[in-house]
């Protein structure tokens, strides 16, 4: 297990569980901070572990290897949910600073432990039980109508672990599958959504909390392709409701650190919580380049307990495009011709192996001119992926 190098002048040492590109993403605004970061990476390979030097490797499944990798660090937050009850615990039991707390961490984790506690706090959810029956499921349906949507309460994202059925017979192997994990499934009302918001949120140990504006995200096969920031022709009422339920979200479940609260937005104006996450989100990249304080460097200072950045988009818009991995594996080359072509586009890439339908980056344009924005940022995750030329 290496040793992360602490900078002179008392400045802590961050450590990050998993080395993907959140925690990748941490590193500039660490670096601006003063901050040393160490990952417990997956691989030497991984997107993190290219650019931080102290990513040592490790399963966060496997306690003594988090616990000698947690010793080493003044405090300890994710770069996934994945890490299992008892490794988390165990964290905790050593006197380890963990953030977000296992306690709040188990809601993202889990979601019928979600909705059971959102529910019983009062946050507008879609109506939801929990299934493990056919009898169940044609009960529900009875009441709410089909089509349903049924998800498996753990290790979904990026549309996975979700499945929208017509009829009972459209879960049978589903069902098997959760009688075999010995859980039931998570089943909901199919909402009929007008558009997809996510409200960011960020919250001390101290109780200081965030909220950058509401942005829309668009969903193609699952996967979040675009986020438009803030989301556009989106009433105040409408935009305050959706902040107002992330802030409250963060407080009763005592989130610290980013937390992600998606939602689904009603013709009436009206939102419902679809999911949670708790660590930087895909739905708030956008900050890097648009906001006085990013996502990254926010969850650093939350996690740190230092007082909250401002969340103020830095310009009337900011679009966020997605990159996918498509069929050319060499990505830099396209850099001449983007950054030619558009001298205000922001790249940002992952260090990852391309692989159709994977997320290797995201740009970030800014400006006025929201529909020119969309363009330029769909030109530009096109032809990275090579679904252009030119």
């Amino acid at each position: 297990m290496s040793i992360p190098h602490r900078a002179p002048g008392g400045f802590p040492v961050v450590g990050i569980i998993g080395g993907g590109q959140l925690a990748r993403m941490c590193v500039g605004p660490a670096t601006e901070l003063g901050l040393t970061l160490s990952v417990l990476a997956e691989d030497a390979h991984s997107s993190a572990a290219l650019v931080i030097p102290s990513s040592p490797v490790g399963e966060h499944t496997d306690v003594e290897a988090v616990l000698a990798f947690a010793r080493e660090c003044d405090v300890v937050t994710f770069d996934h949910e994945h890490v299992p009850a008892d490794v988390l615990q165990a964290l905790v039991d050593d006197g380890i600073a963990v953030h977000p707390s296992p306690a709040a961490l188990q809601h993202a984790q889990d979601k019928l432990v979600m909705r059971d506690a959102l529910t019983a706090a009062g946050m507008p959810c879609p109506r939801w039980t929990a299934a493990s029956t056919a009898e169940e499921v044609t009960a529900f349906a009875a009441q709410v109508g089909w089509p349903i949507v049924a998800k498996t309460p753990r290790g979904g994202y990026d549309g996975k672990g979700v499945l929208v059925a017509e009829s009972v017979d459209d879960l049978d192997e589903w069902l098997v599958t959760a009688a075999g994990r010995g859980e039931p499934l998570l089943v909901e009302e199919a909402v009929p959504f007008v558009r997809e918001l996510a409200v960011l949120i960020a919250r001390s140990p101290s109780g200081q909390a965030a909220a950058w504006p509401v942005v829309e995200t668009v969903q193609t096969d699952g996967i979040c392709t675009e986020v438009i920031a803030p989301a556009p022709d989106l009433s105040e009422d409408t935009a305050r409701t959706a902040t107002l339920v992330g802030l409250d979200i963060a407080a009763t479940l005592e989130v610290t650190g980013v937390m992600a609260v998606e939602l689904f937005e009603l013709a009436d104006g009206r939102v419902l919580v679809n999911e949670l996450a708790m660590r930087p989100h895909n739905s708030g990249h956008w900050s890097m380049d648009g906001a006085v304080t990013g996502q990254f460097e926010q969850h650093l200072r939350a996690v740190l307990d230092l007082p909250l950045g401002s969340p103020r988009p830095r310009a009337r818009w900011t679009v966020m495009g997605n990159v996918l991995g498509g069929e050319h594996p060499d990505l830099y080359p396209t850099y001449r011709h983007l950054m030619a072509r558009d001298p205000e586009l922001k790249i940002h890439l992952y260090g990852k192996g391309v692989r159709p339908g994977r997320k290797i980056g995201h740009v970030n344009v800014c400006g006025d001119d929201l529909a020119d924005l969309r363009e330029r940022a769909q030109h530009a995750a096109d032809y990275i992926q090579g679904v252009i030329t030119q």
